[in-house]
């Protein structure tokens, strides 16, 4: 058992409260000092509590989510916690007048000790914090422990303050914290067992979520399943089941559903940071050129005036920007191309050219490229841009595509393999960028032009009645953007053509019934769906897709 400090007493305590209006100070104020609380500290805007935190140590943080122009609270919440300001020991109060159900899940996500919907009644105040410090100053000596990762040292603490009855509303925290404790020395049969029991007596929604993770640790996803499908139809723990099974799949490697659970996840709950970026990374590991584009939308959005704003953020919106535009018609990607420009502008407004200067020449050649302006790109690509790696593996990511784009293939290759190995040093990279990295190396090596020119390369084959040439060029695009419904028909529409010659071999019927699934129950106008459906009888592309699943599923049992 680890020496733990003795507590301070309530007059050594100090408070900060942290919210825009001087009302709520005096309200929360006047209740702190009523119990005795030795300071009370406030501060209007998120600036000036980093601020505050930065400088002293606050027992109890009081914060909202209205904070003046800087930051909002959740953002603020999130970088105390981050930088150490906040622990298991504080006392964190969240304030908001919003209880949106994707605020309240995000707030969750943190654990504030309460949450408190304005406006404010003193008298409310005043016995919430005598409960809310009440309780902290008994569960002291747990907190600590589980702080300092004395994990084995919490769980006997917890078990004993479990015998008392004076703080029994409180037992279900206290079991909470002993769980987590267990998971984290990976007891996790010892954790399942514990958590089945409390089953028994709480029908709290987190109870069954850390069974299932506990099940699912052990590899009992079949245990697990019921328990999850329950999870995702309530309301306070479907976003956290989605995690959940996001997470196990990316462990397993199966990335295409890890993406279908995360995509549910952040839509529940959208202003994780670190969400968004796994949905970013599984939306360009399976080729979802707008998803990505999206997740990088979302990721700008939200990170704003908080602990993770920085110009990459911006820097990819517009590279996920250009990489859906190389899948669209001229016309749609113009618009994307127009939009580009605008935030660069808005980059060097904020940042100066010289900072980001490599990385917007890098994009510049990219957009160029794009724009069929190859001349000029190569110009600028040989003036402006170095053959070396960057720090950042998103700035040298898009240095490959730049390469890739105006055919210098061994260094765009060379690049690939340099920052593989960069990638597989790096004990924080996670498997799916991993996966990503050595994905992206095999299609740049094998596929050497973008969807649109593969797509346009195909279209004069076609025109000209080679089908096979067309077939290998569209397979490719198809390749690189599996969601391009475009790309899906013009695929359909050349075997159509082969079929007619002569029986289609097992990967063009595999390809086939990939393009029907993705067009079978999408909105096609009149004349498309009547030449969908002509394409579907010739290719009998039911029979196809049902052959394929069936396929599927006998290599899965054949795995378990």
């Amino acid at each position: 058992m680890i020496e733990i400090p003795p507590i301070k007493q309530i007059s050594e305590q100090q408070a900060l409260v942290i919210d825009d209006q001087s009302l709520v100070h005096d309200v929360i104020k006047s209740a702190l000092l009523e119990l005795g609380i030795g300071s009370v500290r406030t501060a209007e805007n998120a600036y000036y509590a980093a601020r505050l935190c930065a400088e002293e140590t606050f027992d109890i943080i009081i914060i909202s989510f209205n904070v003046k122009s800087d930051k909002d609270g959740f953002h603020l919440l999130e970088e105390l916690k981050l930088k150490g300001h906040i622990t298991k020991s504080t006392v964190v109060i969240f304030l908001s007048a919003e209880t949106s159900s994707s605020l309240v899940n995000c707030v969750i996500e943190l654990q504030p000790n309460d949450f408190w919907v304005k406006p404010l009644d003193r008298k409310k105040v005043l016995e919430r914090l005598k409960q809310v410090l009440l309780v902290k100053r008994k569960l002291y000596r747990l907190h600590y422990c589980v702080d300092h990762q004395e994990y084995a040292s919490a769980i006997y603490i917890g078990e004993r303050q479990l015998t008392d009855n004076s703080i029994a509303t409180y037992h279900p925290h206290i079991k909470r914290l002993i769980g987590e404790c267990l998971m984290n020395l990976r007891e996790y049969h010892d954790a399942e067992i514990f958590y089945q029991n409390l089953m028994q007596d709480l029908d709290y929604g987190w109870v069954k979520i850390a069974l299932a993770r506990a099940l699912l640790k052990q590899e009992k996803e079949q245990e697990a399943a019921a328990l999850i499908g329950e999870l995702k139809g309530r309301k306070d723990t479907c976003f956290m089941a989605y995690d959940l099974l996001a997470q196990y799949y990316i462990e397993h490697e199966n990335y295409a559903q890890a993406y279908e659970e995360i995509k549910m996840a952040t839509e529940l709950a959208p202003r994780n940071i670190d969400r968004n970026k796994k949905s970013c990374n599984l939306a360009r590991l399976n080729h979802d050129k707008k998803g990505q584009y999206v997740a990088t939308q979302n990721m700008a959005k939200y990170a704003k005036n908080s602990i993770h704003d920085s110009p990459e953020l911006m820097l990819n919106v517009i590279r996920s920007g250009l990489d859906l535009a190389s899948t669209l018609s001229e016309m749609e990607a113009s618009k994307i191309l127009q939009k580009s420009e605008r935030l660069i502008s808005q980059l060097e407004a904020e940042y100066g050219k010289a900072e980001l200067k490599e990385q917007i020449n890098v994009i510049q050649v990219r957009m160029m490229c794009l724009r069929d302006e190859k001349k000029k790109a190569e110009a600028l690509l040989k003036e402006e841009v170095g053959k070396e790696l960057l720090e950042s593996l998103e700035d040298n990511l898009d240095k490959v595509k730049a390469f890739h784009a105006l055919g210098y293939r061994e260094e765009c290759l060379r690049l690939l393999d340099e920052l593989k190995a960069q990638i597989a040093d790096d004990s924080f990279a996670g498997s799916v960028i991993k996966q990503y990295i050595e994905q992206e190396a095999l299609e740049r090596k094998d596929i050497h032009f973008s969807p649109k020119e593969l797509t346009e390369m195909a279209t004069e084959h076609y025109r000209n009645k080679r089908y096979m040439p067309a077939y290998m060029e569209l397979s490719k695009a198809f390749v690189l953007s599996p969601h391009s419904k475009p790309i899906a028909m013009n695929v359909l529409k050349v075997l159509s053509a082969l079929k007619e010659q002569g029986m289609l071999d097992s990967l063009q019927k595999e390809n086939a019934a990939r393009a029907y699934d993705l067009l079978k129950d999408q909105r096609l106008g009149g004349e498309q769906q009547h030449i969908f459906q002509q394409y579907s009888e010739v290719l009998e592309l039911e029979v196809l897709s049902q052959e394929l699943k069936e396929k599927a599923e006998k290599a899965v049992l054949a795995a378990s």
